[in-house]
């Protein structure tokens, strides 16, 4: 946002207070209409912006700024009453998940919890008792779980969001959907954000009047990403996918397939080369899903074999390369897919891996260039490792552990230096640091039997 637009002095140091500590310049375009939008109008707001252009942080903006001017602020009492002003819709936990963290990060003061299926309800009241989230960020069947079980009362919730908005609203969700409408009938305001547009937003959202926000381009995808072929002499493709990896060194990678059968065989595959994967489908148990997304964003796995549940709500900076091993099989999973990569102002490349059977499909309205592969590459060549390798230490925000705790518990038990430690993330039972390859084993010989904070604990390599 260009702050000199705004007349209002405390908006203006509110603003700049928020994006000082998130380590934004200034708003883009898009994000600076919405918060106008939601601000200066009473009007229900629809967002259409290419994946990676931060629609998040436009929602949660002037929703920030409405509730602390409004919201009662209930105390974290561990009272049987919860109250929350926001509800955010999402259709998968990740996504409930890193929403959440943004609005966590930005220090306002203002409360964020996700709620998700895969994991007891009993536990996420506890949490919700324990946290009286401001802003819940669900999934339509666990939000419709908990209002149906009154552990969250729905009577003060003015603000419903729905994220992903062509997805929550596929047939798939609807009979959820309209169960979640009913539920909230003090909605006042809806937000609804997308990449890509529903045919027909149903009645039973029941939007008001509208301004729709649209900075869809005539291009399907950024321009900032460039769109290959790569053309495979036999119809199992997974040699022709071997060279192009190891023509991509340790780029970050995600190559997308529509089976999750097919994930699994690629990345086995993959792995008997020597390459560093995690993989990541629906089928697997959330404590998978999250150490293949966790060692994927840390870089201690440079590449990602996943199913088109990897193409929403993966909200990783610095993807290199997308590989559509699978042709995507809509549009919309096209441009998803694609939006991976090239986040906010980077730079990326997607890739059309296509044998002699296959052809590109006709919504790809893009400029595409062949992307020759080396003309002999040894069956024995070795991919290089990433740097970083993935720690998990089983304690957490429970047991009131801190990046400071965690970073001093590895350079004084542990032996490593400060530029040894990569990204750490802390969460409720357990947490994830990456540390540096080379001295991965030292480490974890040194605290074996050690205490943090006092306490033994399990530290261990995530696999």
């Amino acid at each position: 946002m260009n702050i000199e637009k705004n007349n209002n002095s405390s908006q203006d140091l509110w603003l700049e207070r928020i994006m000082e500590k998130l380590h934004i310049a200034e708003l883009n375009e898009m994000q600076d209409e919405v918060v106008q939008a939601v601000l200066e109008t009473k009007k229900d707001v629809v967002v259409l912006s290419p994946t990676g252009t931060g629609k998040t942080l436009a929602y949660l903006l002037p929703i920030v700024r409405k509730l602390k001017t409004a919201i009662r602020q209930p105390s974290v009492s561990g009272s049987s009453d919860i109250h929350p002003s926001v509800v955010v819709v999402v259709p998968g936990r990740e996504l409930a998940m890193q929403s959440a963290d943004v609005l966590n990060s930005m220090g306002t003061g203002l409360r964020g919890l996700p709620l998700y299926g895969g994991r007891p309800t009993m536990d996420e009241h506890r949490e919700l008792r324990k946290v009286q989230p401001h802003v819940i960020f669900g999934t339509p069947g666990r939000l419709n779980d908990h209002i149906a079980k009154e552990n969250i009362l729905a009577d003060g919730v003015c603000w419903l969001v729905i994220d992903e908005f062509d997805k929550c609203l596929e047939m798939g969700f609807q009979a959820e959907m309209i169960q979640l409408a009913r539920s909230l009938p003090q909605v006042e305001r809806h937000i609804l954000l997308s990449a890509t547009e529903s045919d027909a937003i149903p009645h039973f959202v029941n939007m008001g009047q509208t301004v729709k926000v649209d900075h869809r381009s005539q291009e399907q995808v950024s321009g900032r990403i460039h769109i290959y072929q790569v053309s495979s002499p036999a119809k199992d493709k997974l040699d022709t996918l071997r060279m192009l990896l190891l023509d991509f060194g340790v780029q970050s990678t995600v190559v997308f397939l529509n089976f999750r059968d097919a994930v699994e065989r690629t990345a086995g595959y993959l792995r008997d080369c020597g390459f560093t994967v995690s993989l990541f489908h629906g089928g697997l148990e959330q404590r998978q899903r999250e150490d293949a997304l966790y060692k994927f964003a840390n870089g201690s796995a440079n590449i990602l074999v996943a199913t088109d549940l990897a193409s929403r709500g993966l909200d990783i900076p610095d993807i290199d390369n997308i590989i559509h091993y699978h042709l995507p099989e809509t549009q919309e999973n096209y441009v998803h897919r694609v939006g991976r990569t090239a986040r906010w102002d980077k730079q990326g490349r997607a890739f059309f891996l296509l044998n002699d059977s296959e052809h590109l499909p006709d919504y790809v309205e893009d400029t595409v260039e062949d992307y020759p592969l080396p003309d002999a590459l040894p069956s024995d060549a070795v991919p290089p490792r990433p740097r970083m390798i993935t720690l998990y230490i089983g304690k957490g925000k429970r047991d009131k552990l801190s990046k400071g705790d965690i970073v001093g518990f590895l350079c004084k038990k542990g032996g490593l230096k400060g530029d040894e430690i990569g990204k750490i993330s802390i969460e409720e039972r357990f947490t994830y640091v990456a540390v540096d390859r080379q001295k991965a084993r030292q480490v974890l010989k040194n605290v074996q039997g050690e205490k943090i904070k006092g306490v033994r604990t399990i530290v261990e390599e995530v696999r």
